[in-house]
């Protein structure tokens, strides 16, 4: 009953903007002179942007002379999923693509602070078939399929909300996007299965860059429209229907040339990335979700998981850094999945094209059975494969265990298992792995030809099972009084008044 009557307040302006406290708390005064600044009103229009990989909510406001001009920056405290759109209800991801925020849609009395829904699913989910339901953008940092702040940042995104509606606006756009559709970013990850609808809502990203206006969001034929308007000799404004055929309709001139001509430039810039080997961006390895730096800093063993790392400083450096609000003790920051790891397949990376260099070596052939240690043992046996024949170029040694010295012509390439130990050493927070490289270098990597004379001792039976994971210290959801470490693969135990239990039968 309490939770019907709390999700209700989703569908009145009346209790959306009820006049309780925290929903009341005034827009801050540094905020208002930012405004000032920029030329800006208070009850100006706004418009949101999301981006998943670098963890940051933009808030944007119409200045006077009627364009947009960004106002703040938020850190994300937490989101969940994997990079790409959410699809069905259950599946943890949070949305990507445009939606609109009524007043309707803004609800003070949220288990979580203050919330607002982000509208999903949009005629185009719904034209596709995609289920889902209450995804937010709220306080409390824990995140099941949607975009979690602290407190304090949801309460000034709250606000600003707020105060755009009693300025007259009916709604604000929300823009949510994988991460900045750079020429960079789109390089790294040409090969995600997402490209394709990627490439579809950055045309109303590229819309909102070139002119700093609010796009028109129309949809018809399973896929987004932008800035749609009605041909010279047309008696009235198309009608569009996600899942019908598309009206005719134009985009203005002065916007279809300007967006081309950035496209044209991304494009050209996309294809030099491609051409001088930009690396491919890895796929999820069973990741949930993701944190900025900024707040994974202040969590024990904290991880920015999917997002970006800290560049040119490191999560230490940052621990200093005062963070934008309280983080809430029971926060579980982004953790590998185990299973998940072991049962993925190697990565498909396109070649690198680069100069050649003097110490470029070429994978050998399948290593000995002798050789490997436990894990390509147990490699071998769940039937991983045997070599990786990838050439590399120039690797660093931490990242080389099993390579061979200088001197040798030829290295013991990588065996699945082996991948697999280093892609969960990889993702436990908190392993040092330069010790570990140095450690499983002597493990993993052949004797020189000068030590053969010593006689081979006989296969001691595998006891380093325990070992093989490292158990993850429970956070501080998983109960007080409980010191137990978690075993791998297990579901952390969450209070009664998280969001995974609060919302576990909407998600």
């Amino acid at each position: 009953m309490t939770a019907g009557v709390l999700l209700s307040g989703c569908d009145t302006d009346q209790v959306s903007l009820a006049t309780n406290a925290k929903a009341n708390q005034p827009v801050p005064p540094k905020l208002i002179a930012a405004m000032a600044e920029k030329n800006m009103d208070l009850q100006s229009p706004i418009l949101v942007r999301l981006f998943k990989q670098e963890a940051e909510l933009e808030v944007w406001k119409q200045t006077r002379n009627g364009q947009f001009a960004l106002l703040k920056t938020y850190p994300i405290c937490r989101w969940s999923g994997d990079l790409g759109p959410k699809v069905r209800e259950g599946d943890r991801q949070a949305p990507e693509g445009f939606y609109s925020i009524n007043p309707g849609q803004m609800n003070p009395q949220s288990a979580y602070y203050l919330s607002f829904n982000t509208g999903y699913p949009n005629a185009f989910d719904k034209a596709l078939g995609r289920t889902g339901s209450q995804l937010m953008v709220h306080g409390d940092c824990s995140s099941r399929g949607c975009y979690a702040m602290t407190d304090e940042q949801i309460a000034e995104i709250y606000s600003l909300g707020r105060e755009s509606f009693f300025g007259g606006q009916k709604a604000f756009q929300l823009q949510a996007y994988p991460f900045k559709m750079t020429p960079v970013n789109m390089a790294k990850h040409r090969n995600n299965p997402n490209m394709a609808f990627w490439k579809m809502i950055k045309e109303g990203y590229d819309h909102f860059e070139v002119t700093r206006q609010e796009p028109k969001v129309d949809f018809c034929e399973k896929k987004y429209v932008f800035d749609a308007a009605k041909p010279a000799d047309a008696k009235r404004d198309p009608v569009f229907d996600a899942s019908a055929k598309c009206p005719a309709y134009v985009i203005p001139e002065d916007v279809a040339s300007a967006v081309r001509e950035k496209q044209a430039k991304d494009e050209a810039e996309y294809a030099k990335l491609v051409a001088k080997g930009t690396p491919v961006a890895r796929m999820n390895t069973g990741i949930d979700g993701g944190m900025n730096k900024v707040f994974a800093a202040k969590i024990p063993e904290g991880s920015t998981g999917l997002s970006e790392g800290a560049e040119g400083t490191t999560l230490q450096m940052l621990a200093m850094a005062k963070a934008p609000g309280t983080i809430p003790g029971h926060v579980n920051p982004p953790k590998p999945n185990f299973d998940a790891v072991a049962s993925a397949p190697a990565p498909r990376e396109e070649p690198v094209v680069a100069a050649p260099a003097t110490n470029t070596r070429v994978a050998a052939a399948a290593p000995s059975e002798k050789s490997g240690g436990f894990f390509s043992n147990l490699g071998r046996k769940m039937g991983l494969g045997t070599a990786d024949t990838t050439a590399t170029t120039t690797p660093a040694p931490q990242a080389t265990a099993s390579a061979a010295p200088a001197a040798q012509t030829s290295t013991t390439p990588a065996t699945a298992a082996s991948r697999l130990k280093a892609a969960v050493t990889r993702f436990v927070p908190g392993q040092d792995k330069s010790k570990d490289s140095v450690k499983d270098a002597a493990k993993d990597t052949p004797k020189p030809a000068v030590a053969a004379a010593k006689p081979a001792e006989p296969p001691k039976p595998d006891t380093r099972l325990a070992a093989t994971r490292p158990a993850l210290k429970p956070s501080v959801s998983d109960g007080a009084g409980d010191n137990a470490p978690m075993m791998a693969g297990a579901a952390p135990v969450v209070q009664s008044n998280s969001f995974d239990s609060r919302f576990s039968a909407v998600k």
